[in-house]
């Protein structure tokens, strides 16, 4: 199949230097893209300014993040402006089809991404776009090609959209069963953490040590589950020896994210199930063990995933830049003491909830699988 060279199908146009100061999250003036929004298609942050009209960016435009990871993403949001360290596709020969184009690119930028040698923080210039070599086939061919990748990735989103749907289900249940913790309505007494358990910050290791190889949960292991029954999946550690016992995990233990540059992150927590396998935890984590009988794992987990909840923990959170949470903070919470036996029910829900998760997960493994097969074929002419 002959190939053409980007930059003599599409042009680029890189974002603008907005003036910072004019940044606000009060939804004064237009919405503004930046490099953190290309993929979640969405902005919390608006520009007051005035602009020129040329850095509007409407729906089902086309953008790249050129710093760190080479994403790219269709905008499906209000219009907004193209800020920059992003950029958008910005006009395309008659020659080549758009979503042909939006097909093609994730992967000659992950290609150029994995051979960009960087200090600090990967970039990516417009002229290394304009030199990609893109396979074209006749126009309605490349067509084809993207209706049927189209076609391949919207059984991908069912299944994403599935397991959202789950996730909605667990948090309606807590609710529907326990009330609003903050308010907790049920009257049911409320105690702290600290007199049913204890806790325990995580290790800062440093460099790769010679040794034993030791299995660690990280922050980058969190993402949004409430729980972790494979541990085999988790990274591992060097260390000279096997860490001290208070340092190791245990059954039901549930960690939180101490600190971390993603907001977000901060507060979440999940509770582990290690069965007997030597786990630790890093430094940026805070260990929480239940020692008594009058709370469940399960409960717990799904407490502070309420949205009051997360709410009551952050307004205790210390730090400018980097908000974060510590043993006090946590201490401090009071929490409702549902009777055990409603605490074991909805873990038992929660359980058969999971359990359809881990097939729908499932599902979507081997959904990626042929998706990146007929990528492959698709642009080789094989498909």
């Amino acid at each position: 199949m002959k190939t053409e060279r980007l930059g003599g199908l599409a042009t680029f146009l890189s974002g603008f230097a907005f003036k910072s100061n004019l940044f606000n999250d009060e939804e004064k003036g237009m919405p503004i893209i930046r490099i953190r929004d290309v993929i979640r298609g969405r902005s919390e942050t608006y520009f007051s300014g005035e602009y020129d009209e040329r850095y509007l960016v409407k729906k089902g435009d086309y953008l790249i993040g050129m710093d760190g990871e080479f994403n790219l993403a269709r905008w499906d949001s209000e219009p907004a402006l193209l800020n920059q360290r992003v950029c958008k596709i910005d006009s395309l020969s008659r020659t080549i089809d758009r979503g042909y184009l939006g097909r093609f690119l994730p992967a000659a930028l992950k290609k150029i991404e994995d051979a960009t040698p960087f200090v600090t923080v990967k970039h990516l210039s417009v002229k290394t776009l304009n030199e990609i070599e893109i396979p074209l086939p006749p126009l309605a061919e490349q067509k084809r090609i993207a209706a049927i990748l189209d076609a391949a990735d919207a059984l991908r989103a069912k299944r994403r959209e599935a397991l959202a749907q789950l996730d909605a289900l667990l948090q309606s249940t807590f609710l529907t069963l326990f009330g609003d913790p903050v308010e907790n309505p049920m009257g049911w007494v409320n105690d702290s953490l600290t007199n049913h358990g204890s806790f325990k910050n995580g290790l800062n290791y440093g460099k790769s040590e010679k040794g034993i190889e030791v299995t660690c949960l990280g922050v980058g292991n969190f993402g949004s589950r409430s729980r972790i029954d494979d541990v085999s999946k988790l990274p591992s550690l060097s260390l000279n020896s096997m860490p001290p016992k208070e340092y190791l995990l245990k059954e039901g233990d549930i960690v939180f994210v101490r600190s971390n540059g993603n907001r977000a992150l901060v507060g979440r927590c999940l509770s582990i199930h290690p069965n007997d396998n030597p786990v630790t935890f890093g430094g940026f984590c805070i260990r929480y063990r239940i020692e008594d009988s009058q709370l469940v794992a399960t409960y717990l987990t799904h407490l502070f995933r309420t949205a009051s909840m997360r709410s009551c923990m952050l307004q205790g959170g210390q730090g400018a830049n980097i908000q974060n949470i510590n043993q006090k903070v946590l201490g401090d919470l009071t929490i409702p003491l549902p009777p055990l036996t409603l605490q074991r029910r909805f873990a038992a829900i929660v359980e058969s909830i999971e359990r359809q998760k881990a097939a729908q997960r499932a599902h979507l493994t081997e959904l990626a699988a042929l998706f990146a097969a007929l990528q492959h074929r698709a642009f080789r002419g094989e498909l």
